[in-house]
């Protein structure tokens, strides 16, 4: 017996002492860089933005003046605000494509409300607010706790807000002289002011202003995390202590609210109530649009509101500088285009990092 544990001992001392090991593919400048990025998802879209503008900058020679900030500033301000409703919503895994046309309804809300029944602008914007958070709710309730997919649900209630739009309208335009004359308030986040030789809006102001807190409120508050994780994985979330379903409805409801600041500011961008605006056709994909080029995951869970800040921003780049060029417009469009799709590629890419 003391013979076999000898050489059994001896066998082992012999052996190869390394364990299995895997290669991490980090060390490689490629892996480091997938890594950052993963980290940093707000990364991209500043990269990009900064390449369009210097790429811009070349090519227009006065692309570089004051001016041209303000500009592309005053453009994305509707946008941008409708792009942090959107962005807390695609946070979650989901999608809104009613947030234009609650922008449009709001607005008319508190215009009808003031120039029909005589009541009095900030009472009239208030519940333009309180509506707006309503139907943001209500879209939130019917994804929450009725399981319905978030793109059949806010596919309804675009086209449904839409017609509720005209019909309770009536398809009548409030003009911007009537309004300057008796509801100025409307137009607050219309009137500018110098910075230097910059001239600013007090809307982009509030884009500013939003993006900030909503930044802050993500990456450093207990609900920030909670959208985040809902986005993740809601399972998970739900058994650590997550209140999914109401987080969702929150979410909703308050992407609701920033359509309705965004009507408001439209407003004041306008000068006019229309209820035949634009932006309830197209704001929702120029919303999704900023945030898919500003690098938030379209499966949910990762991504910032700054980063949709620098994709709407990229978005004026290429508008003003392309028209700036006299180029074709259709090349905005293309060129969009392509980004949106480099985007979710590049994004494909980066999530390999965690799986």
């Amino acid at each position: 017996m003391a013979s076999e544990d000898t050489s059994f001992e001896t066998a082992a001392a012999g052996a190869q002492q390394t364990v299995a090991q895997f290669e991490d593919e980090r060390k490689t400048l490629i892996g480091k860089v997938q890594h950052w990025l993963h980290q940093t998802p707000s990364a991209v879209p500043l990269i990009v933005l900064l390449v369009s503008v210097m790429l811009f900058g070349l090519l227009a020679g006065n692309f570089f003046r004051t001016s041209t900030l303000t500009l592309i500033l005053q453009q994305i301000a509707i946008v941008g605000i409708l792009g942090c409703a959107q962005s807390i919503v695609i946070l979650t895994a989901g999608i809104d494509l009613s947030v234009g046309a609650m922008a449009v309804f709001t607005s008319v809300i508190m215009g009808t409300l003031t120039f029909r029944y005589g009541i009095p602008a900030p009472l009239s914007i208030l519940v333009g607010l309180v509506a707006g958070t309503a139907m943001g709710a209500a879209n939130g309730y019917l994804v929450a706790r009725m399981k319905l997919p978030p793109f059949i649900v806010t596919l309804g209630t675009w086209q449904i807000i839409l017609a509720a739009n005209y019909l309770y309208s009536a398809n009548e335009t409030i003009r911007s002289q009537d309004i300057e004359e008796n509801a100025a308030s409307l137009q607050l986040w219309g009137a500018s002011f110098k910075i230097g030789t910059t001239t600013v809006t007090l809307g982009v102001l509030l884009l500013v202003l939003i993006v900030l807190i909503m930044s802050y409120i993500l990456k450093h508050t207990a609900w920030g995390r909670h959208v985040y994780a809902v986005g993740d994985d809601p399972e998970a979330a739900e058994l650590s202590g997550v209140a999914v379903k109401s987080t969702l409805v929150q979410v909703y409801a308050l992407a609701g609210f920033f359509c309705a600041i965004a009507g408001w500011v439209m407003i004041g961008r306008f000068g006019s109530v229309s209820p035949s605006a634009s932006t309830g056709q197209i704001g929702n994909i120029q919303s999704i649009t900023a945030v898919v080029i500003g690098g938030i995951s379209l499966f949910g869970g990762r991504g910032s509101i700054m980063g949709m800040f620098f994709g709407a921003l990229i978005v004026g780049v290429f508008e003003l500088g392309l028209r700036m060029l006299g180029t074709n417009p259709q090349w905005t469009y293309l060129l969009i285009g392509a980004l949106i799709i480099g985007a979710v590629a590049i994004d494909q890419w980066i999530r390999k990092v965690s799986s």
